[in-house]
């Protein structure tokens, strides 16, 4: 996922999943708990150094208020199906429900539980067959939207939904996670993608004449929904967390997914529903009168009202936090200024809490169909020029240091299996004078001119392009800056393939986490460097600069298909090599997440795959 990244993208991750740290697309897990650092006592520090978690949960929950949140950018789409960005994901938390979710509980932030689900299906319950390719899913009673009259969400919902997620005109960015998985999925899509994307009747006449073989509702219990999968998969029920597994009203149908006109014509199965949304600027939720706690394991909905502001600006953000100004508690796509991250670590500040991610973010990327300088970056000894140029101790600086931005040097971060150590892999030691004998031997002894696409209002973001500006000077590369808007950079840039192809970007920073969490190697490879028949190129996938080798791709498919987890591991280690010998993209980090809050925020757990403190269970007090 974009972490924001988008999770993702996208989440992120992420997103799918960049603002003051980049928030990573989308992504999310299934077994590997989340601890974060062994301690809930506010302020607190864990043997390595990171500020413990501020539960700050003791005493009676206080019900009411306003959550203020601020931010300086949007959510990608206001669209459960197709959302792949973290920062979308923290939205959704408030008005849309998935089969199965993440608990706002310290340590278990990354273990699957229900959510509209009854329960998590098992072979001993009978939710899974026996040879791992059936999944049976029931719906809980009483769970509603908030139509007038508020109506029972339904299998038929559920289904509905997943016809949504490959529409032509803004397809969900995780597509290559499940596409080929679920049984039926990839015919239906490859049928969808012939319709017209502007037209919502013509879309809604395909979803309501074709049907996806491996996703349907129970004959027997129009309650049950029944997925089919093309081989068995141990990280499927841990895939359903992600928001694109949500269901769809029947009125979705008038709008083209994704689109401006649905954002204003949103429909609630969760505790808020969306009142006001002004674009870029406010999102006002208030309660869903047809919301039935009993319903709702997950989500407390303690606040009345949340309301986002999404013009702020990061260093008067931190400070409006740190003063505890009225309408001022949370943040939404933002964190504290990377400039201020080291001293609220040592000051032990109990409203600042450092979550982990396990994603990579950021990353550079590299396009590798940019026609500037010849069709220079579609080289590999061009991009592995310019990586043994990088230093990555500078950028980890910039991201305040390895306490908080540990190195990463190769594709999967520590917490998802089939990684492997950084000294196992570590092809690109700092060497700007080889950088250039090199560049030269590629046939660019003049060097190259780069644009590099970046966030200005990310203070993360602005440090790394000038560090990046002037490491790969030392090798004669030169660095001119594209700097664009919190809120376009993914839906305006990244995401679309066109602006790749002209030469628009030539390097840019991007972020991931994982889709789910521990046996979750396929969430990185398959969006991010699966170019098997375009599957991982924008808009469908994550792959922004268009990377593809089809002997990963080969790797990839054996990996996926695999059931034995420990000979799966060993073919991602072996992908992971190749995407890393072909230089596709530069690692910088997996992350630490720095986040604030004020101090009459309680209740504060870092979730993950939000890239931020869980808003839908907060309580406020005076104080």
């Amino acid at each position: 996922m974009h972490t924001t990244l988008r999770k993702n993208a996208r989440k992120s991750a992420s997103i799918a999943g960049l603002t003051a740290v980049l928030l990573v697309a989308a992504a999310c897990t299934s077994k590997s708990a989340v601890t974060g650092s062994g301690s809930s006592a506010p302020g607190a520090t864990s043997s390595n150094g990171l500020a413990a978690e501020d539960l700050n949960n003791s005493g009676t929950p206080v019900k009411g208020g306003t959550l203020h949140m601020l931010g300086v950018g949007d959510v990608d789409y206001m669209d459960p199906n197709i959302s792949y960005y973290s920062g979308g994901y923290l939205a959704l938390r408030l008005w849309s429900r998935q089969l199965v979710t993440y608990p706002a509980v310290a340590g278990k932030a990354t273990t699957d539980v229900p959510d509209l689900a009854t329960q998590l299906p098992t072979v001993a319950n009978g939710g899974i067959s026996k040879d791992g390719l059936t999944y049976k899913f029931t719906i809980r009673t009483g769970a509603k939207w908030n139509t007038t009259p508020a109506r029972q969400v339904t299998g038929d919902d559920f289904v509905r939904g997943m016809k949504r997620v490959c529409n032509p005109a803004q397809p969900f960015g995780g597509m290559p996670d499940f596409q080929t998985l679920i049984a039926g999925l990839d015919a239906y899509c490859s049928g969808y993608a012939k319709v017209d994307p502007k037209s919502a009747s013509a879309m809604a006449d395909y979803q309501n004449s074709h049907d996806i073989a491996g996703v349907s509702v129970d004959p027997s219990d129009p309650q049950t929904v029944v997925f089919k999968l093309t081989h068995a998969a141990s990280y499927f029920v841990a895939m359903l967390a992600l928001p694109a597994f949500s269901p769809a009203p029947k009125e979705y149908d008038q709008y083209v997914p994704a689109s401006a006109e649905l954002a204003q014509h949103t429909i609630s199965d969760g505790p808020y529903e969306i009142t006001k949304y002004n674009p870029a600027h406010e999102i006002d939720f208030d309660r869903n009168p047809a919301w039935d706690p009993s319903t709702d394991p997950v989500r407390k909905a303690y606040v009345d009202k949340v309301v986002v502001n999404e013009t702020g600006d990061q260093t008067a953000i931190q400070q409006q936090l740190q003063a505890n100004t009225p309408a001022a508690d949370m943040e939404f796509d933002t964190f504290p200024p990377v400039s201020q991250v080291t001293q609220l670590l040592n000051a032990k500040d109990p409203n600042f809490y450092l979550g982990p991610t396990f994603s990579s973010n950021p990353y550079i990327v590299f396009n590798t169909v940019s026609p500037n300088n010849d069709g220079a970056l579609g080289k590999v000894a061009v991009r592995k020029a310019i990586s043994e140029a990088l230093n990555r101790a500078n950028l980890i600086q910039d991201d305040n240091g390895p306490i908080v931005s540990p190195p990463l040097t190769h594709v999967l971060p520590a917490g998802i299996s089939g990684t492997q150590s950084n000294t196992g892999l570590d092809l690109y030691k700092n060497d700007p004078a080889q950088a250039k004998k090199d560049l030269a031997a590629a046939g660019y002894s003049k060097g190259l001119t780069l644009k590099f696409l970046y966030r200005p209002a990310s203070s993360l973001s602005a440090k790394i392009f000038t560090t990046v500006q002037q490491d790969l000077s030392q090798a004669g590369i030169t660095v001119q800056g594209v700097a664009v808007p919190n809120a376009d950079f993914y839906t305006k840039y990244l995401q679309v393939p066109d602006v790749a192809k002209k030469g628009t970007w030539d390097v840019s920073l991007a972020g991931w986490g994982p889709d789910w969490y521990g046996n979750a190697a396929v969430s990185f490879f398959a969006p991010l460097f699966y170019g098997k028949d375009g599957a991982a190129f924008p808009p469908n996938g994550s792959d922004f600069g268009f990377y593809d080798n089809p002997k990963v791709d080969s790797l990839v498919d054996q990996a996926t298909a695999e059931q034995d987890e420990s000979k799966a591991n060993a073919l991602w280690i072996q992908a992971d090599k190749l995407v890393m010998e072909d230089a596709a993209f530069f690692p910088i980090t997996a992350p630490n997440q720095p986040t604030y809050h004020a101090k009459h925020v309680h209740n504060t757990v870092f979730i993950p795959t939000f890239q931020q403190i869980d808003p839908a269970n907060v309580w406020l007090t005076s104080s």
